[in-house]
């Protein structure tokens, strides 16, 4: 074989590898969009920096943030009113939390923490560390599942908080920063994306985006840029999807609507320019 054909093969191999990347690991270039459709609304404490939530036996968890204000709290999803709560001390920031059998697991963002209690009266049990940030965290049954802010989510040992594997997020090949509250959905990692109005439907085994929801529309009016989108909570048995924000006066049940044009926030993320 000439050396000019041989050269001719490398390059259609590296071509044809290049376009075999692109079109099936690459992902599309822009998720799908879709609307949320409202099925309920409740009233959500608007004073609450909500960082984490989740929903188990009809009442909803969450978690808060800000030094001083931060905590874990049980509410009645259909008032809002507060049924148990738990404040977590200074200097500690609080951020997303979960349920581990009989025991809410919270994070905090920077002070490498990380909490555990009792979920039937929301007695402080146990603590734990971990490098780095600590924004969302949920679980999938078998392992708790953490963001950091970053594209990077580590599944973590339940019982050792060992890292067990890491995905890197990604949407149209550009890896998705800044994920933030987390919750486990049929299978799917649903994830808000800071200060924006997307929710992140993710694989769990890929780390691609596979759709995006826009709640932005469910937002209040507010020039407070904190009030961002951040609380996704799931009911597996009924199968309802609770979302909210941070300083927010509503929980809305939510369902997926129809397919939408991309945002231009969706488009920014898949042009890798966030």
């Amino acid at each position: 074989m000439s050396r000019k054909l041989m050269i001719i093969i490398a390059v259609a191999a590296i071509v044809a590898g290049g376009a075999i990347w692109f079109l099936f690991l690459r992902g599309p270039a822009t998720p799908p969009v879709y609307s949320v459709a409202i099925v309920a609304k409740h009233p959500h404490d608007p004073r609450a920096f909500t960082q984490g939530l989740f929903f188990h036996q009809g009442s909803l968890y969450e978690g808060t943030g800000q030094v001083g204000q931060s905590g874990i709290r049980k509410t009645d999803p259909a008032t809002g009113a507060v049924q148990t709560e738990q404040p977590l001390a200074p200097p500690n920031f609080g951020e997303g939390i979960t349920l581990w059998k009989d025991k809410i697991y919270q994070v905090t963002w920077q002070n490498q923490a990380g909490f555990i209690y009792n979920l039937s009266d929301f007695a402080l049990v146990d603590s734990f560390s971990y490098p780095g940030e600590g924004w969302g965290l949920t679980q999938d049954g078998k392992q708790l599942i953490l963001s950091d802010g970053s594209p990077t989510i580590r599944f973590l040992n339940p019982d050792t908080r060992a890292v067990v594997r890491t995905i890197q997020v990604t949407a149209g090949g550009c890896p998705v920063e800044e994920l933030n509250e987390l919750e486990w959905v049929d299978g799917k990692i649903y994830a808000n994306i800071w200060q924006t109005d997307l929710i992140a439907r993710i694989d769990p085994a890929t780390g691609i985006v596979e759709s995006f929801l826009e709640v932005g529309p469910l937002g209040p009016e507010t020039a407070d840029p904190d009030a961002v989108a951040n609380g996704i909570a799931w009911d597996a048995q009924g199968k309802r999807l609770f979302v909210t924000g941070k300083l927010w006066p509503e929980t809305y049940e939510v369902r997926q609507g129809d397919s939408i044009p991309a945002t231009e926030e969706a488009k920014k993320i898949t042009s890798c320019k966030r």
